[in-house]
């Protein structure tokens, strides 16, 4: 039976084989991409159940995300399928160092199709946690709606939601309204989890110190900002302090790195560990995830987790 629910778009990734700019590139390796589905994946390789509320196209780049939902064994109950529209794709450029370029291919996609009657089919029973992001708002007005019920049948339900703002900018209307909305989402969930970046564009600072008043303020009981290297801020209603982070052998690619800190923080909750140890679970899988190139081939089984923080120097 699963313990968490998310809502999102997993998309067909094509990596680029060779270095250069991507209009240049003649081959590419199909993987999959998509934040949520990445903490799905994450969550899986730990033990733990999620199911991922989501809509594919019927042909072959939806049938190919399905197939590798089932195969991670990530619970598929309430995907469906749609027989017009068609599944979201992503370029991916390889670099040799910083970030790399990323092409969006997915305005009208299946998954923008999705809708608050989809959450009406969902079933809570068992559910412990819920994760959102600001992506699915970001995608259509429809589901816009979807999100803003998910949280409210969660609240309904009692279950602890974390919001993580995942910003897509090219995604929203504007910024005006990406703000609104996403701070609007972020004061219905019980623990808000933005990069410190983030902060700058949602509350107008990046002190960490302020952004968790901002949003305490709004009423999140819990705080978490990422600060990249440096760890990260937490506060609650007792406490606040910085859990430093972890040692990085080599940087290959911060694409996925939240969402391995989202997996470390929420597998932690389920587990019963207390937050400090969810937050250094985080960070130690944000340090592995920047040490690969996908998005989620790098995300640990538990003996690899164990090892990573083995070597914490507190």
């Amino acid at each position: 039976m699963a313990e968490v629910i998310l809502m999102g778009e997993p998309m067909a990734m094509f990596v680029a084989d060779t270095v250069g700019p991507l209009h240049k590139v003649q081959h590419f390796s199909k993987s999959l991409a998509g934040a949520e589905v990445n903490v799905c994946i994450g969550l899986v390789r730990l033990g733990h159940t999620p199911s991922y509320v989501t809509k594919l196209g019927k042909e072959p780049m939806g049938e190919y995300i399905y197939h590798f939902l089932e195969r991670e064994k990530i619970d598929t109950t309430f995907v469906s399928f749609d027989d017009i529209y068609r599944t979201g794709l992503q370029l991916k450029s390889k670099v040799t160092e910083g970030d790399p370029a990323i092409a969006y291919y997915r305005k009208g996609s299946a998954a923008s199709q999705m809708s608050k009657e989809d959450i009406e089919k969902v079933d809570f029973s068992g559910i412990k946690h819920v994760h959102v992001t600001g992506i699915p708002p970001a995608l259509s007005p429809s589901c816009r709606e979807a999100t803003y019920r998910l949280i409210e049948r969660a609240k309904e339900a009692g279950i602890y939601i974390s919001f993580d703002p995942n910003l897509r900018p090219m995604l929203w209307e504007s910024k005006e309204k990406m703000i609104e909305v996403i701070n609007d989402l972020a004061s219905k969930c019980d623990m808000v989890l933005p990069g410190i970046s983030e902060g700058l564009i949602l509350c107008g600072s990046d002190n960490p110190v302020k952004i968790a008043d901002f949003y305490q303020e709004l009423g999140v009981a819990e705080v978490i900002i990422k600060l990249g290297s440096e760890g990260a801020y937490v506060r609650t209603p007792n406490e606040s302090y910085v859990q430093k982070g972890f040692e990085v052998n080599k940087i290959v690619d911060t694409v996925g790195a939240g969402d391995g800190f989202a997996v470390g923080i929420i597998s932690g909750r389920l587990e019963g560990l207390s937050l400090r140890d969810c937050v250094i679970r985080g960070n130690a899988i944000g340090s592995i995830q920047v040490e690969h190139v996908s998005d989620n081939e790098g995300l640990p089984n538990p003996e690899q987790l164990e090892a990573r923080i083995s070597t914490y120097k507190a």
